[in-house]
């Protein structure tokens, strides 16, 4: 007949239930500081499912912008020898039009940053007058096509185009910037900017463009008045931006350089646009570190909130922790009792902070008109890393309450 076995005489037990009540207990003891207590694990989880979830909206909308911006755009370098005796573009003077005649092609302009001399200051008035500014102001030469390819939107006025370009008129489109610091604030006088000693009339103050934003600081004029004026370019040499139908890029760049020249297509270096997938996820993964890292501190923060709670808890309760020792509790009783209590707490504040992080991945997602994107894994897990942070918060304190001596404890 086999014995049953009993208890050893004088060892108290622990049941999981008798435990988990106490730890609940504790909890609702005092509800404040226990909210405050948890409120690190739940910033701390709710950024972390904050910043996955955005980070992964986020890239579905970076993907969108490659795809229309960077993917659909190729560029066009003169790379020809040049000398004093032809110092001019390999561009010919139809660039635009050879281009535009391509299937697939949107728009094309020619452009390149004008060399100015040390003395071709740029003045909103003559030499020796107010209102000027250094010669650092760039001074870029275009084709009339590049307005349809960086698809330029004015604030006043208009661009220069083709007319402009064959008559060689001296007009110019500037920056809203450029145009606040000349002091110009209406066409309707006919202001002109003066380079050196030539005046230019502007007709056009640029507001936004898609695409090369430096000419929102910038002078442009047409192609034609600049190799009139200074002839010259400068070490970059000129380009062409090409702007092309989704799926077109890669044709128009095999193709330009025998549109632009068939006798020398050598003059000319096309580079088409980066693959979107290894460019996204150079950008996604940039940006995951950094907020991750975010997250992680703040998870750090709420942890030790936790343990500190927890040890001034101890502190408070030491007479009950003589009185359950007085009745036989022993110290692990004690360490599971705190350690019970902290993990709650984190437990509770990772499914919190959870929820809180879900919603303002759909808020910012629909305030956007952005498709939310948040991986159930990571809603599964967050729970257990708010749990896991309170637990290890707990260690500590919980190991410090069941040194406390029992007589000493009931003393105090």
């Amino acid at each position: 007949m086999t014995k049953r076995s009993r208890p050893t005489p004088g060892r108290s037990r622990l049941a999981v239930r008798d435990l988990f009540s106490e730890a609940v207990a504790g909890i609702l003891q005092r509800p404040a500081r226990s909210a405050l207590t948890a409120l690190g694990t739940v910033l701390g989880v709710g950024a972390l499912i904050a910043v996955l979830g955005l980070t992964g909206t986020a890239a579905s909308q970076i993907d969108a912008r490659f795809n229309l911006l960077t993917a659909t755009e190729v560029v066009v370098t003169d790379v020809a020898p040049r000398n004093a005796a032809a110092p001019e573009t390999a561009f010919p003077k139809d660039a635009d039009a050879r281009i535009t005649r391509l299937n697939g092609v949107n728009a094309a302009g020619v452009y390149w940053t004008v060399r100015l001399g040390p003395d071709e200051a740029v003045r909103a008035a003559p030499v020796g007058t107010a209102n000027s500014i250094d010669a650092r102001t760039q001074v870029i030469a275009a084709s009339p096509g590049i307005w349809s390819a960086t698809d330029a939107r004015f604030v006043q006025g208009r661009a220069f185009d083709s007319f402009h370009d064959r008559q060689q008129q001296a007009v110019a489109v500037i920056g809203e910037a450029t145009a606040r610091r000349l002091g110009i604030t209406t066409l309707r006088t006919h202001p002109a900017v003066f380079i050196g000693g030539t005046s230019f009339t502007v007709i056009g103050i640029l507001k936004d463009v898609e695409r090369k934003p430096e000419l929102l600081l910038s002078i442009t004029v047409p192609r034609s008045v600049a190799e009139r004026t200074w002839g010259t370019l400068d070490d970059e040499g000129a380009r062409m931006l090409i702007t092309t139908r989704l799926g077109a890029a890669g044709q128009i760049a095999q193709e330009a350089a025998v549109a632009l020249r068939p006798e020398r297509p050598e003059y000319f270096k096309v580079t088409p646009p980066p693959d979107p997938r290894s460019l996204r996820g150079t950008v996604g993964d940039d940006l995951s570190q950094l907020f991750l890292l975010l997250a992680g501190v703040c998870l750090i923060v709420g942890a030790a909130g936790i343990a500190n709670t927890t040890l001034v808890a101890v502190m408070e309760r030491t007479g009950e922790i003589g009185l359950r020792r007085a009745l036989g509790a022993r110290g692990v009783h004690i360490t599971l009792q705190f350690l019970a209590e902290s993990t709650a707490l984190g437990l509770v504040g990772g499914l919190v902070g959870t929820s809180i992080g879900t919603v303002v991945v759909v808020s910012v997602a629909a305030a956007r008109q952005w498709t939310p994107v948040v991986d159930p894994a990571t809603l599964a897990l967050a729970p257990a890393l708010g749990l896991a942070a309170g637990l290890l918060a707990g260690l500590y304190p919980a190991w410090r309450a069941s040194r406390i001596p029992p007589v000493e404890a009931l003393r105090r």
